[in-house]
């Protein structure tokens, strides 16, 4: 499987939207993806589902993500499958869960034992992994996508360790900048501290993730502009977006004069804001790019929905092509 995660740990970039839109388009493009709510705020999940069905689904004792590591936290066995939801075909969900912010002192707790050569470690750490892979296989995805919280604990330090790419949202601000700053470092300490313990790991048979977390790029979510948010102050940010993550996510030396984020290589996207769109998706509970006129999608929104499928279809495929997954000609 290749095992994408979208992270920023800067709050309110898109994150999450990006992915469930990202998660619909590539089954819309006839793949078989497997999206995982990593994050213990579920938002995700709840994007996918209403507040009853939410309420089934958090009151049953075996349908989350923080199911599928219990056993294996509890001491009383190993991780298991977690059970998959279907919002459409081609697309399968594991569910995030409140709960699954309690592993987090596990998680921490083990991380040192690796260097020790502990076999529970090992389990611990690549619980995560184990268990989308064991999804993955089950549904034959060909791309699993992950959303995890905006933070650098331990919870996203295991999630990030099962990810083969990483695809890093951020928005035209001085937060989002900062964000970068914490985020570049911290992903080349974790990948380069998870190399030397995995080389530790006492068990043949028991199989854990390389840990490759490599950026492929970023993904600018431009949010409409705030009265006290000058346009002029948009731009400013915009334009230090691409020298940014060159320094701190890919830890290159930078160009006295740099490229715009629209001829950046790095640059995956440069998303608009479809304000107009979202409360109308939110509401029929789908994508913006699905939305028909039975939705409210009229008008001069039908351009707009086209607008947003046209983005996110050359999206899709482009963080496609960067994972070397062959991408659909049609």
């Amino acid at each position: 499987m290749t095992s994408i995660a979208v992270f920023n740990n800067k709050g309110g970039v898109g994150k999450t939207s990006l992915v469930y839109h990202l998660a619909f388009m590539y089954a819309k493009l006839d793949y078989n993806v497997l999206v995982a709510d990593l994050d213990p705020q579920a938002n995700l999940t709840t994007m996918f589902l209403k507040d009853d069905e939410l309420e089934a689904l958090w009151d049953a004792p075996d349908t989350t993500i923080h199911a599928s590591l219990q056993p294996l936290l509890r001491g009383t066995g190993d991780v298991t499958m977690p059970k998959l939801l279907e919002p459409t075909p081609g697309l399968s969900l594991v569910a995030g869960d409140m709960r699954l912010g309690n592993a987090e002192d596990e998680l921490s707790s083990q991380w040192p034992d690796c260097l020790d050569g502990k076999e529970r470690a090992f389990r611990v750490l690549s619980a995560i992994w184990r268990g989308l892979r064991l999804a993955a296989r089950h549904v034959q995805a060909d791309l699993v996508l992950l959303d995890v919280g905006p933070n650098l604990g331990a919870l996203n330090r295991a999630a990030l360790v099962a990810a083969d790419r990483v695809v890093v949202p951020v928005a035209p601000d001085l937060y989002s900048l900062q964000g970068l700053r914490n985020l570049g470092p911290t992903l080349r300490k974790w990948r380069r501290e998870w190399h030397e313990r995995r080389k530790r790991n006492p068990v043949e048979d028991l199989a854990v993730p390389k840990g490759k977390m490599k950026p492929i790029g970023y993904v600018v979510l431009q949010h409409a502009v705030r009265l006290d948010r000058p346009v002029k102050a948009y731009g400013r940010w915009m334009a230090k977006i691409p020298a940014a993550y060159r320094r701190y996510v890919l830890d290159k030396d930078i160009a006295a004069t740099m490229l715009e984020a629209s001829n950046d290589r790095h640059c995956l996207a440069t998303l608009r804001n479809y304000r107009s769109l979202m409360p109308l998706a939110q509401e029929a509970r789908k994508p913006m790019f699905h939305l028909k006129p039975a939705d409210g999608a009229l008008g001069g929104h039908t351009r707009a929905v086209a607008d947003c499928h046209r983005d996110f279809s050359r999206l899709a495929r482009k963080i496609a092509h960067r994972c070397d997954v062959p991408v659909p000609s049609v």
